[in-house]
């Protein structure tokens, strides 16, 4: 069948134009002029940049975006997080799906160590008096042989003096709902082993120790849930729990199924103690805000929302600012942290809206962020869209982006602030003509030459 169209006459089409080019810029000069919430800034670029390439490690069996002399390694599979040993001198890179944790020199990126989070009977020692659960959680997927299994290391902190690191896993190979007890790896920095493994509750993400390294905070995504550890002997055969905070209610994951990720209660996540000590705060990334705990007896005393609708990552700085990432909302939020802290003071033990703060949009889905040791700059990783901004704290402004290695998650930045490192974990493209793990499976070094 013949198809009919139809065209407009010459005439009529100018005359539809410049009605519409008009209509444009009457538009454009009578809109506002500041720009909406909803429309973010165009992204800012900066043609010198601060940070430099300094090195990077890939798997060679996935699709790569690579820096120069980039190194092949069959060991970075799924790297989640990345942390700077205290003086400088090594990295160590949590290989998620590769159930081990990698340990490099820096800054000529030398492997040092290959640690495997994999234990069979042999590795009974590891687990102090045979110890397989803590708070009484109980064990749904298996009844024996609890200590025999294989662990995903997910993020890392190190102890005040940096002689641990610790090293907590999603969960154990054979509970495929994460519905049982956990465990945490702790690594003696000066032979770069395994000297203890502890038990914790279910998904343990964050870890973080206080400003007097005396405790040491869990962070449990799977139950609503931290638990506190005295960590102050120094000797990790004497490390113990000494409480399990609760941001209530805590979630029964004696039934529980379906995505983990997602079906997680609050999904407890960023995790940071205040400069002083006494609070400790844990980021609600599901149902918004931050929930407050004093220190160091481990009370609640409530939260605050309005500051981060989903906070994924936090962070404080000296000058009492708190920061976070927020994925849902494509932002990093800053708010003073002593004015949050007073709005709770009229309602204790209860959510409250607090202070708003500072939002600033840097992109899609902002996973780690770090602050640079000068507190001048603030960094971030994009995941939706592979690229490290800095965000200017003076201004609060972005005003440096970089492309990295695809779905980048992780990040650290040297205490002596000389260079910055971030993992891209990979992950599974479906829509792929022939499906499998695509994109990160890397991780990367920068130079920071930071503007004085």
């Amino acid at each position: 069948m013949r198809r009919l169209t139809i065209v407009p006459r010459a005439g009529f089409s100018q005359f539809l134009g410049l009605t519409l080019a008009v209509l444009w810029v009457l538009i454009a000069f009578l809109s506002p002029s500041s720009s909406s919430a909803a429309s973010p800034p165009a992204p800012y670029k900066d043609e010198t940049g601060t940070l430099i390439p300094a090195g990077q490690r890939y798997s060679p069996r996935l699709r790569q975006v690579l820096q120069a002399n980039a190194i092949k390694d069959e060991d970075v599979i799924s790297p989640k997080s990345i942390n700077f040993y205290p003086d400088g001198t090594k990295i160590y890179v949590n290989a998620l799906e590769g159930l081990a944790t990698l340990v490099y020199s820096l800054p000529d990126l030398k492997k040092i160590a290959v640690i495997p989070h994999i234990f069979t009977a042999a590795n009974a020692n590891l687990f102090k008096n045979g110890e397989t659960t803590v708070f009484d959680y109980q064990y749904y997927s298996r009844k024996n042989n609890l200590n025999v299994f294989s662990g995903k290391p997910v993020e890392g902190t190190f102890s005040k003096d940096g002689r641990y690191f610790f090293a907590p896993y999603y969960r154990r190979d054979f509970d495929h709902r994460a519905s049982d007890p956990s465990a945490m790896a702790i690594i003696d920095t000066r032979i770069d082993q395994i000297v203890r493994v502890m038990p914790t509750g279910p998904l343990p993400k964050m870890v973080a120790v206080s400003p007097d390294g005396a405790l040491l905070a869990v962070t449990h995504w799977g139950d609503n849930t931290i638990g506190l550890m005295d960590i102050s002997s120094g000797d990790a055969a004497k490390f113990a729990y000494v409480k399990r905070l609760v941001v209530e209610p805590k979630l029964n994951t004696a039934n529980i199924g379906g995505n983990r990720d997602k079906n997680c209660g609050h999904c407890l996540r960023g995790t940071v103690f205040t400069p002083d000590g006494l609070n400790l705060l844990v980021g609600r990334m599901s149902g918004g805000g931050v929930a407050v705990f004093s220190m160091p007896n481990g009370e609640y005393e409530g939260g605050f929302t309005d500051f981060s609708p989903s906070p994924r990552h936090l962070v404080v700085d000296s000058k009492g600012n708190l920061y976070s990432s927020d994925s849902r909302e494509g932002t990093v939020n800053r708010v003073n942290l002593a004015a949050a802290l007073d709005s709770l003071k009229d309602s204790p033990k209860r959510l409250v809206s607090g202070p708003k703060g500072d939002s600033l949009f840097v992109g899609s889905l902002p996973r780690t962020v770090a602050l640079s040791p000068h507190e001048k700059s603030l960094y971030a990783v994009l995941h939706g869209q592979g690229e490290l901004v800095r965000v200017d704290l003076d201004s609060f402004k972005v005003v440096e982006r970089k492309k990295v290695c695809p779905r980048p998650v992780g990040l650290d930045v040297s205490r002596n602030g000389q260079f910055l490192g971030l993992t891209s974990q990979g992950g599974v493209d479906k829509a792929a003509k022939t499906p499998g793990f695509v994109g990160g499976n890397s991780f990367e070094i920068f130079k920071i030459q930071e503007p004085s």
